[in-house]
């Protein structure tokens, strides 16, 4: 995506504020993600890129400002409807899985398209071509406890995308992962993204992740201090 685009946002966060007790995560952040558009979080720990990257998905809601997703207003909406939109609606790929401990990986993938009304077997079939698009699919029988960071990851990346949603929130995608198998799931994800028209967001601190991006937000003290274009 180029700079000057004029297509609307899709996901957007205005002059976000959060705070945990004394301390502030959030300090007016304002962010924009288009349809179709890899955006790239970036900023060192501590800036906030979780706390914003959960406001977006709904699991927090922030203190003051909004979040506007296709029209609706999240901090408006009951928690129902927002479990429903990050069933249909978005990925989330949280910094380290959490995949269900109890489940296989080929079942942690298969569960979301169950939820969302599919048959077991085909859930099964679908989950298991996710798994070896992200290279895990001879790990399919593991369960979380069993499996090394970067192979629960990968299955945490074959679980958001497997029900098609319209936005990812990925928390450090590939912070588990070695430099190989980095590029390898960036390469994969990226190109899922591109080809089904995703938006995603990558929270990152590391320049080669963000380099994936359409653009690259930077958040410093909980608020946006650079915009930049990388694509």
């Amino acid at each position: 995506m180029m700079n000057g685009d004029t297509t609307e946002p899709l996901l957007t966060a205005r002059e976000l504020v959060k705070a945990y007790g004394r301390t502030e995560a959030l300090r007016g952040a304002s962010v924009e993600l288009r349809p179709g558009e890899i955006l790239a979080l970036t900023g060192a720990s501590g800036s906030g890129k979780s706390t914003l990257l959960h406001c977006l998905a709904g699991i927090v809601r922030p203190d003051a400002g909004s979040v506007t997703y296709d029209g609706q207003r999240l901090e408006e909406l009951p928690e129902k409807r927002l479990s429903e939109l990050r069933r249909s609606d978005f990925g989330v790929v949280f910094q380290f899985g959490q995949l269900i401990p109890e489940l296989t990986a080929l079942d942690n993938v298969a569960l979301p398209l169950m939820l969302a009304g599919t048959g077991r077997g085909e859930a099964q079939a679908r989950a298991g071509e996710w798994l070896e698009r992200f290279g895990v699919r001879g790990q399919g029988e593991l369960r979380p406890g069993e499996m090394s960071g970067g192979q629960a990851q990968r299955t945490a990346l074959a679980r958001a995308l497997a029900t098609g949603p319209k936005v990812v929130l990925a928390d450090e995608p590939a912070g588990a992962l070695d430099s190989l198998a980095s590029e390898q799931v960036m390469t994969a994800l990226t190109h899922t993204a591109r080809e089904s028209g995703t938006a995603v967001l990558l929270v990152t601190h590391d320049a080669q992740v963000a380099a994936y991006a359409d653009r690259e937000v930077q958040l410093r003290d909980g608020a946006v201090s650079t915009l930049g274009v990388t694509a």
